[in-house]
């Protein structure tokens, strides 16, 4: 699409422009029912190359006749249905995304993907077991970089974050314990690696709570391809053994050390 506008439109977008294009532009016609998502594959997760957009059937029969006699008429009916159409295909959307339930008892939604799939095991398959009565602070959507994020109450543990802050993918707190867990979902990105870990120290050195690392992996086959870059002291949940936690040496098992 950037190629095509550089070549008709004499607008020359930089590479790295391409997510404000899909975030500023295409989001916009694709919830006016202007523009399909996905079409052919709607589970598709939003970051994939592979994304396709598609002008709607009935947006595009109306294109078609503009400077026609027919136009006006078309128009007319169009924008009849457009509200019925921009809802149908937005609650399609929405029936395609991951519901996930919150320690707090509250249902989200966060966009499809095998990386929200393994997101929505941590918080509710992992906070469950190995923190129970934790609260969720943030969970990541590649559709939306804030997907879930209760602000107050990481400013309450001391830490501000704006919008272009290196997040993991999930931060729960422990509050008996007065823990801060850091969780990073594998599924094509990397672990909790030495350089991982002094990143998060450094956005959370504020923090008041003590911080715990921790890296989840759908499979222990997937786990098996990161195992060297694994940060000491850190803690390893696959979401295919649900029960055990590895523990990567130091003086503590799930335990936060001092910094």
């Amino acid at each position: 699409m950037m190629d095509w506008m550089k070549e008709h439109y004499a607008k020359d977008y930089a590479p790295n422009t391409r997510e404000t294009i899909r975030r500023q532009s295409m989001h916009q016609f694709v919830n006016a029912g202007i523009a399909l998502y996905n079409p052919d594959d709607p589970t598709r997760p939003t970051n994939s190359p592979k994304a396709v957009y598609k002008i709607e059937p009935s947006a595009l029969k109306l294109l078609k006749a503009f400077g026609t006699d027919s136009w006006e008429k078309l128009l007319k009916s169009y924008l009849r249905k457009r509200p019925s159409l921009a809802r149908r295909y937005a609650k399609e959307r929405k029936g395609k995304y991951v519901p996930i339930l919150l320690p707090q008892g509250r249902v989200i939604d966060i966009s499809p993907g095998d990386h929200s799939i393994l997101i929505k095991a941590i918080i509710e398959d992992f906070a469950s077991r190995f923190a129970p009565g934790s609260k969720l602070i943030y969970a990541g959507d590649t559709g939306d970089k804030f997907g879930y994020f209760d602000r107050d109450l990481l400013l309450s543990l001391g830490v501000i974050v704006d919008s272009h802050g290196k997040m993991p993918d999930v931060v729960l707190y422990k509050e008996d314990k007065d823990w801060i867990l850091l969780v990073e979902s594998v599924t094509s990105h990397g672990p909790v690696n030495p350089k991982r870990h002094d990143e998060l120290s450094a956005l959370f050195s504020t923090s008041t709570a003590k911080l715990i690392f921790v890296t989840a992996f759908p499979s222990k086959l997937i786990m098996t391809r990161y195992l060297t870059d694994i940060a000491w002291e850190t803690e390893v949940w696959v979401a295919d053994n649900p029960t055990h936690l590895i523990h990567f040496d130091g003086k503590h098992y799930l335990k936060p050390y001092g910094r």
